[in-house]
């Protein structure tokens, strides 16, 4: 670790983004202090991926055993029709191999533990909303919801897609509705014996499993949707099931496994790309960056890799003003190229007419292995 450096950095958000962010300024040196718009620090969530980028992203910030003991390994992924015939196959082990990391799944809440046990001298405030800032001549006045407020050198922006400082930032920013809408819940998986993640493309919309550790099972739906939908949104268990009727009997096996009170439910987001996360002293990190969509499961990827890039320019010295700008200059086409990705997967993925369904597939199931293993390869390298 670098010697102590005195600027005063704030963190708004105790997110994956600014948790990890929290983590790079430490080990370069700094004292960031987090502040969480949530009243409690409790575990909370679904399931994630953590694909081999953001494993090698973890290894740059050094905690990468303590990640992958929690983790469970992805050792492959189907996407399937709902008549459960194979669409793609993809060998993750494979892929690990090549490229000498494996990818994960984890709870949300599990990889939150762990990354909050690596900034125990860290200071974290909760019930702290950012609502606004001002700047002054030397430094940065971060405004909250109940009326208090900070003086910072450096403000780093983590606090999410709804992120009212970005907003501020770039007029216009606001979250895009992707056209469908999602619910999540993570189940026992001792009954259910489910060993391979994989995801069903059919008419009635998108449905998916992934293993997790100590026996869970994470599992997610999506349907076509207007936004904010107030019958969707008021859908239980017994609905999923009606509405999902026609796929592979396992589907019905998870959802009857299933509570009520599990069940997580939010329209599917994202934001369109921004052409600038370095404003000064203020920098935008994460989903208050760059939020993408699911469909490739990077959105915690992404926000690791900001922690890792925003490390590695730490390490090179200078003020930090100039320090954003060269993260700024590195994650730029990535992001970008992430989140639009993602968006054009999710709108063929979501395709309901049977015509265009059955070209899809077909089209797929037609890809050779060496297209696939390039889409892999421009995922995983990185710059660190």
């Amino acid at each position: 670790m670098k010697k102590s450096n005195n600027r005063n950095v704030a963190i708004v958000g105790g997110g994956i983004a600014g948790l990890a962010a929290a983590i790079a300024f430490r080990k370069a040196g700094y004292t960031p202090v987090v502040f969480e718009a949530a009243e409690t620090m409790k575990p909370v969530g679904a399931g994630l991926g953590l694909a081999a980028n953001a494993i090698k992203a973890f290894d740059k910030l050094g905690i990468k055993n303590e990640i992958v003991e929690r983790g469970r390994i992805l050792s492959s992924f189907t996407i399937k029709d709902e008549k459960d015939k194979t669409i793609t196959y993809t060998d993750s082990l494979k892929i690990s191999r090549e490229y000498g990391i494996d990818n994960f799944t984890i709870h949300r809440a599990a990889l939150h533990e762990v990354l909050l046990a690596q900034i125990p001298e860290v200071k974290l405030y909760t019930g702290k909303k950012c609502v606004d800032y001002v700047i002054k001549e030397n430094n940065v006045q971060v405004l909250f919801k109940d009326g208090s407020s900070f003086d910072a050198d450096y403000l780093i922006v983590a606090d999410g897609i709804h992120s009212a400082v970005r907003q501020k930032l770039v007029p216009g920013s606001a979250p895009r509705f992707a056209g469908y809408t999602c619910w999540r819940a993570v189940v026992d998986n001792t009954a259910l014996k489910i060993n391979n993640s994989y995801e069903i493309w059919g008419s009635q919309g998108r449905f998916g499993a992934v293993p997790l550790a100590d026996n869970q099972l994470y599992w997610f739906a999506t349907v076509n949707s207007t936004a904010n939908n107030t019958s969707f949104k008021n859908f239980t268990i017994a609905d999923l099931k009606t509405w999902f009727a026609k796929y592979p009997q396992e589907t019905a096996a998870i959802l009857n496994s299933t509570p009520d009170d599990a069940l997580i439910w939010n329209d599917i987001i994202d934001l369109k790309p921004i052409s600038k996360y370095a404003f000064g002293n203020v920098l935008l990190l994460g989903d208050a960056a760059h939020a993408t969509t699911p469909n490739m499961g990077q959105g915690a990827c992404q926000a690791v890799e900001d922690a890792a890039v925003l490390y590695d320019e730490l390490l090179k010295g200078g003020e930090l003003s100039n320090v954003f700008l060269s993260f700024e200059k590195r994650r730029l086409k990535r992001t970008h190229f992430i989140t639009n990705q993602s968006a054009r997967i999710g709108k063929i993925a979501q395709a309901t007419n049977p015509f265009m369904i059955k070209v899809r597939n077909a089209l797929f199931r037609s890809l050779p292995a060496s297209t696939k293993e390039k889409q892999f390869k421009k995922l995983y390298q990185t710059d660190f």
